[in-house]
């Protein structure tokens, strides 16, 4: 950190352009809440961070937030230390805001070949819960743009209406066409999951994320040893900051893949000793966005692409809001670029500095 550190935070509210359900919540709003870091002989040259608290979803407390955040700002404005080794979406704010700001103050967080635009990286399509009309719309979107590989939100409708569409995807996109996962949210329980993963086994499933819900550890680890499906970890990684907790989790389990949202996961730096510790059990690995702007969209895509991941990642597309501050990331069919040629467009925000 430089010696004359300072920083602010403020709050914005983003605006879904659809509405967006997953099995636990619907969701129209998303709060999120930037760090912006600055020397104070330089205050034009600044870096921002995105610390994108998820109620409902983050181990942290939601009440308190912003109480916390404030005092992270106060403690890093007089030069003091604050513990935030349990509020991982203040981590990762905070680690993607001294990026920037060591590397210019240009959200570039880390410089090569992806913000270069000589490197891509290869997402998955996300299929948001609706309607089995409203899903089987979404679905053909998807394909029409050219993703070869979709997940499925899957939990929010009829399980036979869930099935059909599986049977619609498969009847024109074989295996070899089409990778297909699926996401349950925890939606399904311990009693009826093995019925269910045997079902949907027909259909030729990459994996499926967090089939049952989160804490049931002893089920999750006879699914993951019997499920027909390879199973992905999501759910399950949150709340976990200790190197010992992590190996705990990933021995006892032994899941398939585990699935990293860095804002949910320690931030960069926690979202690295989970791959660290799952290089070592041999097992896979992608990353997902979740629900951030731009901002933390940015710094996630950047962090990804260094990694050099060799299958498709969960990566948002700025597409979800109609309010986002405007980037240089853009799509290409399925990958995801960053154009460097094309500025940020940072808007008016009223900044606290405590």
């Amino acid at each position: 950190m430089c010696a004359a550190l300072r920083a602010a935070w403020t709050r914005r509210t983003l605006h879904f352009s659809f509405t967006a359900r997953t099995s636990r919540e619907t969701m129209t709003l998303r709060p999120t809440w930037y760090i912006k870091l600055w020397d104070s002989e330089t205050p034009g040259v600044y870096g921002i961070g995105e610390c994108a608290h998820f109620a409902g979803l983050s181990a942290e407390p939601t009440d308190g937030f912003e109480t916390k955040l404030n005092d992270l700002c106060h403690s890093l404005n007089h030069g003091r230390h604050v513990d935030i080794s349990r509020w991982s979406s203040l981590k990762m704010g905070l680690e993607c805001a001294l990026l920037d700001l060591e590397n210019g103050g240009q959200r570039i967080l880390f410089p090569g070949d992806f913000v270069e635009n000589r490197s891509e990286v290869v997402i998955n399509g996300l299929v948001w819960m609706g309607s089995a009309d409203e899903m089987l719309a979404r679905i053909d979107s998807k394909l029409s743009q050219g993703f070869r590989c979709l997940k499925m939100k899957i939990g929010g409708v009829r399980f036979n209406d869930e099935l059909r569409l599986l049977d619609h995807i498969r009847m024109s996109f074989p295996p070899d066409k089409l990778t297909l996962r699926l996401d349950a949210n925890g939606a399904f329980t311990p009693e009826n999951a093995m019925e269910h993963l045997d079902r949907l086994a027909n259909f030729d499933i990459h994996s499926i994320e967090q089939p049952i819900r989160a804490g049931q550890l002893d089920k999750m680890s006879y699914l993951c040893e019997n499920s027909p499906i390879p199973i992905a970890l999501d759910e399950e990684l949150i709340g976990i900051h200790d190197i010992s907790e992590m190996r705990r989790l990933l021995y006892f389990t032994s899941p398939q893949y585990i699935v990293l949202k860095p804002t949910l996961c320690g931030g960069l730096s926690g979202a690295d000793m989970w791959i660290h510790v799952a290089k070592e059990k041999n097992i896979g690995w992608w990353i997902t966005s979740a629900l951030e702007s731009n901002i933390g969209l940015n710094a996630i895509a950047q962090w990804t692409a260094a990694l050099s991941p060799d299958m498709p990642q969960g990566l948002g597309t700025g597409m979800l809001y109609t309010d986002n501050i405007a980037s240089p990331l853009y799509l290409d069919r399925d990958t995801l670029h960053y154009n460097p040629d094309i500025k940020w467009h940072m808007p008016q925000m009223e900044w606290t500095e405590p």
